[in-house]
């Protein structure tokens, strides 16, 4: 290795996402403060909470009620250790997760992971789209398979028609339909006397689908397509 190669640092590629991100960050920076860094990590948090997952956890409760409220504190530390070990590989070494597989592991490995993710995001996407047509026919009635179809062509148009700088702008804004959450509890008559009991103390309930239902709330709490995108928004 030469004097020049050990001088001088090694530039690193960096996602498409997160050099539009530092790029309007350094020219908003003086004029809108932290609202200009808000991006990557604010819109892929958000976008965890999607309609497959609220229509599992509305399921959930009312399956269950309250009595696995204690799951979450369990499972909280472990899909926010994931979370954070993959944003901290991001941001020690600029790339995400799959360009760090394909670099320090074979070819072979990466390809089945990739594969699997491609899998699992069809079927996400799937459950996606079919929970956002059953929510729209609760509201206004009609056909949920024609506004399945409806919403997949929108979605598709909006990401490849549509400038990704214009496109971070809307799904950012978007995010504030998460105080959607803050307004149920504050209308709804909510035992917190009973919610607290429950979170505190496990309660083993034995019931049909008991395991099911955990089992598909931690699956959508820590998708794997979150976990690449954590490492993206962390580089």
């Amino acid at each position: 290795m030469t004097s020049s190669e050990i001088s001088t640092p090694k530039k690193v590629a960096h996602p498409l996402a997160v050099q539009i991100a530092r790029h309007w960050g350094r020219r908003g920076t003086p004029r809108r403060g932290l609202l200009a860094w808000l991006g990557p990590g604010l819109i892929t948090g958000a976008s965890d909470d999607d309609p497959s997952g609220i229509a599992t956890y509305s399921q959930v409760g009312a399956r269950f009620g309250y009595g696995m409220t204690w799951v979450m504190l369990f499972s909280y530390p472990l899909m926010a250790a994931i979370q954070e070990i993959s944003a901290r590989i991001g941001r020690v070494t600029g790339q995400g997760i799959a360009s760090n597989i394909r670099a320090h592991y074979p070819a072979w490995l990466l390809r089945v992971i990739v594969a699997l993710l491609l899998i699992a995001n069809i079927i996400n996407l799937g459950a996606d789209l079919g929970a956002m047509g059953e929510a729209l026919r609760l509201l206004i009635g009609g056909p949920a398979h024609l506004y399945v179809v409806l919403f997949a062509i929108v979605c598709a148009a909006l990401e490849i028609f549509l400038r990704y700088e214009r496109y971070v702008r809307i799904l950012k804004w978007a995010t504030l339909s998460l105080f959607a959450y803050v307004a149920t509890v504050l209308v709804v008559d909510v035992p917190w006397g009973k919610v607290v009991v429950d979170a505190l103390v496990p309660s083993f309930l034995v019931a049909e689908g008991l395991f099911r239902f955990n089992r598909c709330s931690s699956g959508d709490d820590d998708q794997p397509v979150s976990i690449l995108l954590a490492g993206f928004g962390g580089s």
